[in-house]
């Protein structure tokens, strides 16, 4: 009954809201150059955002798992600790960095030159997506790299295998179902992300940004409805690629 009332029941309406304007409705995404842009501007910010936090994300949760020091896992929980930050205030940080009144604009007006703003536009949204997303990479690579069977890399180091061979032949098998697991989610939750976007999309507009528009400014349910359909559409797909190229082909 809860599934039926909290997800069903509305997906249902959802899908059914853009006909009452008629079935172009539901391909608004592709015949209406804005809403297009702003779909490929999405996809093409969560394909870059996704890249490179697994490229930092693994590279910390790697040598955090398999280094011991002192202050290590203090370390770890600091890293991890945006995972509590609602994405309104990782846009706010980001203001406080390159905003007007942020830091580097201070900076720059200290030192004689024009007060550089990067907080609004595909700069700022770029690293407020990726500092939100890090720490996700993160966690789920430093479990990964605990979990990872030793004997395999002390048996390709004893056979004579270079640190770039045990890297290729062993880490990367090992750690690509957690890659494309945690890929997908990434890419998943910055398609979808709108505090921190609501926050820093003044000049570089995201699907999430237009879906709000549509349904709150010009109460445009209908075409609000299409647009989240394409959203949930993309974002399904790249979930159920990575669960099947994910998956055990044994099973």
């Amino acid at each position: 009954m809860f599934f039926l009332a909290f997800w069903l029941l509305p997906v249902a309406r959802l899908l059914a809201l853009p006909a009452a304007k008629g079935w172009e409705t539901y391909f608004a995404v592709l015949t209406d150059s804005r809403y297009l842009t702003s779909m490929l501007n999405t996809v093409a910010l969560s394909l870059a955002v996704t890249a490179a936090t697994l490229v930092l994300g693994s590279a910390v949760g790697i040598y955090l798992a398999r280094r011991a020091f002192p202050g290590r896992r203090l370390l770890l929980s600091l890293l991890t600790l945006p995972l509590s930050f609602p994405g309104v205030i990782i846009g706010f940080f980001v203001i406080l960095l390159g905003g007007r009144q942020g830091l580097v604009a201070d900076l720059g007006a200290a030192f004689g030159l024009e007060r550089i703003t990067f907080a609004y536009g595909l700069l700022g949204l770029f690293l407020a997506y990726l500092y939100f997303s890090l720490p996700r990479a993160i966690a789920t690579y430093a479990a990964a790299a605990e979990a990872m069977n030793l004997q395999l890399e002390e048996a390709a180091r004893s056979l004579g295998a270079s640190r770039l061979r045990v890297v290729r032949d062993v880490w990367l098998p090992e750690l690509a179902p957690t890659t494309l697991a945690c890929g997908a989610i990434l890419f998943a939750t910055s398609m979808g992300a709108f505090g921190t976007a609501f926050t820093l999309a003044s000049k570089f507009e995201v699907i999430p940004i237009t879906i709000y528009n549509e349904f709150t400014n010009y109460a445009n349910f209908a075409l609000a409805a299409s647009l989240s359909i394409a959203l949930g559409l993309v974002t399904w797909a790249v979930l159920f690629a990575a669960r099947h190229f994910g998956a055990d082909p044994t099973r």
